[in-house]
């Protein structure tokens, strides 16, 4: 227990509320309301194993460079509170639920495994080689309204499956600016280390702005995505809600005062997907 602890801890499962509202909003939005409950089990299966598997990939990938970096040598996997073998158990663990659940959910969502799991693997080196590697980020969080699309409607290419593409696009944006936000923490240690980010390449004054660009990005492309769904006053208002928190995030930091990135990266940015999620399944009833 004290093993699954850590295990939990290290990749911070909690975070999952993140990624698996936008999950939902994609399978809600594929289903026009709500879809039959084997379905959703399956998709709430297939979204925590998959973040569960790259988080585990991400944390064996770095645990030597984390090591060396102040902020994260607390974490389980450094100071010994958790086994590396045990972290292998938990992404094996993982990829097997997620396999199944692609199985059990649809043929082109088995197909599409291997692709998503090039990302959910391959995230983790990006930093190594591009300072991109907020997006790629981002994209690979974006795969998870897609899959959960096409868990439902079996088709990704069809001129009615545009809502799909653009919540990948929202999501890529939106994980991306808040990324830029947490990486300003590390660029001293990101320069140090030979280490890739946009806050080390180009200081954190850009950052800061390029995540605000990409948060307005966001939120026109939730606007697109209301429009082509059709989606009622509900979803307008949870939007225009989502925006505020959006803005809000952005006072928290500032090029001199990191002090707050926590509050902005997980308190607003769960409170962001949830009223989303919510808002989409009120605006498909109410139009």
């Amino acid at each position: 227990m004290r093993q699954l602890t850590a295990f939990l801890d290290l990749i911070k499962f909690e975070h999952t509320i993140f990624a698996l509202p936008f999950a939902y909003l994609g399978m809600a939005l594929a289903a026009n309301g709500l879809p039959s409950f084997e379905q959703f089990f399956w998709i709430t299966i297939a979204m925590a194993a998959a973040r569960t598997f790259g988080m585990s990939v991400n944390r064996l990938a770095d645990r030597h460079i984390d090591a060396r970096n102040p902020r994260t040598a607390g974490r389980p996997l450094q100071t010994g509170r958790i086994r590396v073998s045990t972290v292998m158990a938990g992404l094996i663990a993982s990829l097997i639920a997620l396999t199944v659940a692609a199985w059990q959910l649809h043929p082109l969502t088995l197909a599409l495994l291997p692709g998503a799991l090039v990302f959910l693997t391959g995230y983790a080196y990006t930093k190594r080689f591009t300072w991109l590697s907020h997006f790629v980020l981002g994209f690979t969080d974006g795969l998870a309204p897609m899959g959960a699309w096409a868990a439902i409607r079996g088709s990704l290419f069809s001129a009615h499956d545009a809502p799909a593409w653009l919540l990948l696009g929202t999501v890529t944006f939106w994980i991306a600016g808040f990324d830029l936000i947490y990486a300003c923490q590390d660029a001293e240690f990101d320069r140090a280390e030979g280490l890739h980010s946009i806050p080390a390449r180009f200081g954190i004054p850009v950052a800061l702005r390029l995540a605000q660009a990409c948060h307005a990005v966001t939120v026109g492309l939730l606007a697109l995505v209301g429009l082509t769904a059709g989606l009622g006053a509900p979803y307008w208002i949870a939007l225009l809600v989502a925006a505020a928190l959006l803005a809000y995030e952005h006072t928290l930091v500032k090029p001199n005062d990191l002090s707050r990135v926590n509050v902005a990266f997980f308190n607003v940015n769960g409170y962001v997907s949830v009223t989303l999620c919510a808002g989409v399944l009120a605006g498909l009833y109410i139009r």
